[in-house]
C-alpha cells in the first residue's frame, strides 16, 4: 500500500493525526512491513517482540489501539490480553488479534479474553486500517454514552470507597470500579472481569436475605494478614416489566460496597514502636482487638499455648502486666497521628 493509498483509507476515522498503535509480534518480519503502512497513515507505532515488552509499552504509553499477534512464544497473545483487561489502566484499549489460527474455539477464545476483532495472517493493510477505524470511533462513541455513569463510579472511588454491582441470582458482575477490579484481583483472583468463585458462592447464599430487606452476613476475604470485607449496601434501578410481572425474586441489580482493612500496616507500626518480631507484633494487634489466646491462635495458625509465650514476651517488651494494659499500648499508638 503506498502513502497515498494509506491516506485515503485513514481519512475521516475517529483517529487524531499521532494516534498511538501498539504492534505486537514476534515476527519482525511482519512487524517491518505492518509498521510502514501505520506509519505512512499517520499513526505512531510503538513496537513490542513478546508478552512481556508488551505490556510494558502499554502501561506506559496507554496506546488507542493494540494489534496483538495471537500466537507468540512464552507468553502467548491471549494471556497478553487477560492481563491487559485486569489492568485498571489498560482494560479500555481496544485489542484487535492478528492470527492465522482459523478454528472457531481460537476466535471465541480471543474474544473471551478482551479482544474486540480479529484479523487473519497473512494480513491484509486495508483491512486493518479499516479495523482499526471502526473500533476507535465505537471505543470514542461508548465513553461518551458512558460519561455521566463513569463519573459516579469516579465520584465513590473519590470517597475512598470501592464498589460493583452484582446482577440477579446468579452474581454476574455487571460493572466495577477500578479500584474495586484491583481489590477483587488481589484477595480473590480470577481475571478481573467475572465474579470471582468466593464472591459468587457469598452472593447465592445471602440473595434471599437482600430480598427481604435483611442485610446479609459480610464476606471476608483475606490476603495475609489484610481482609477485604464486601457488603450488600442496596438495589439499584427497577425491575423490567417481565420480572414484573412473572414475580421473578431473582432479578434485580445490587450495589456492594468493598472495604480493605490493612492490617499488616498496624502490625508494623506496633513491630517498629515496641521492638517486636513480626508474629510478636501479629499477636499484639489481635490482642488488642479484643480476641481471647484460641482465637488468635486459629487467625494466626499456632496453638493457644504458643500465642501465651509470645504474650509472655510481649508484656516484657512493653514493660507492663497485663494484657489489658498492653492491648491500650497498643490502640493508643494505632490512634496516634
Amino acid at each position: 500500500m503506498t502513502a497515498a493509498e494509506a491516506s485515503e483509507v485513514i481519512r475521516g476515522t475517529g483517529f487524531s493525526s499521532g494516534a498511538v498503535v501498539l504492534l505486537v509480534d514476534d515476527q519482525p518480519h511482519s512487524v517491518s512491513a505492518l509498521h510502514d503502512v501505520l506509519d505512512e497513515a499517520g499513526f505512531t507505532v510503538l513496537v513490542a517482540l513478546d508478552g512481556g515488552t508488551a505490556l510494558q509499552r502499554a502501561r506506559e504509553a496507554l496506546p488507542d489501539a493494540i494489534l496483538l499477534d495471537a500466537v507468540m512464544p512464552g507468553m502467548d497473545g491471549f494471556e497478553v490480553a487477560r492481563r491487559l483487561q485486569a489492568d485498571p489502566r489498560t482494560q479500555g484499549v481496544p485489542i484487535i488479534f492478528m492470527t492465522g489460527l482459523n478454528e472457531t474455539e481460537d476466535v471465541e477464545r480471543a474474544f473471551a479474553v478482551g479482544g474486540v476483532d480479529y484479523v487473519t495472517k497473512p494480513v491484509r493493510p486495508r483491512e486493518v486500517l479499516a479495523r482499526l477505524n471502526a473500533h476507535r470511533r465505537l471505543a470514542r462513541q461508548v465513553r461518551w454514552g458512558q460519561r455521566q455513569d463513569g463519573l459516579a463510579r469516579q465520584a465513590l472511588d473519590a470517597f475512598g470507597l470501592a464498589t460493583l454491582v452484582l446482577r440477579g441470582a446468579e452474581g454476574k458482575l455487571l460493572w466495577q470500579t477500578p479500584l474495586a477490579r484491583a481489590l477483587l484481583v488481589q484477595y480473590a483472583g480470577g481475571d478481573g472481569v467475572h465474579t470471582p468463585a468466593p464472591v459468587r458462592r457469598w452472593w447465592q447464599a445471602g440473595l434471599s436475605l437482600a430480598q427481604r430487606g435483611e442485610e446479609p452476613p459480610p464476606l471476608v476475604l483475606r490476603a495475609g494478614a489484610d481482609q477485604l470485607v464486601l457488603r450488600v449496601h442496596r438495589r439499584i434501578g427497577d425491575l423490567d416489566d417481565e420480572q414484573s410481572a412473572t414475580g421473578t425474586r431473582d432479578a434485580g441489580d445490587w450495589l456492594i460496597v468493598l472495604e480493605e482493612r490493612r492490617e499488616s500496616l498496624a502490625m508494623a507500626r506496633l513491630a517498629e514502636a515496641f521492638g517486636l518480631t513480626v508474629r510478636e507484633a501479629e499477636v499484639l494487634y489481635w490482642v488488642a482487638q479484643g480476641k481471647i489466646n484460641r482465637d488468635i491462635g486459629a487467625i494466626v495458625g499456632a496453638s493457644p499455648a504458643t500465642v501465651k509465650k509470645h504474650l509472655e514476651r510481649i508484656l516484657a517488651k512493653l514493660g507492663v502486666e497485663t494484657r489489658t494494659a498492653a492491648a491500650a499500648m497498643a490502640l493508643q499508638r494505632l490512634r496516634a497521628p
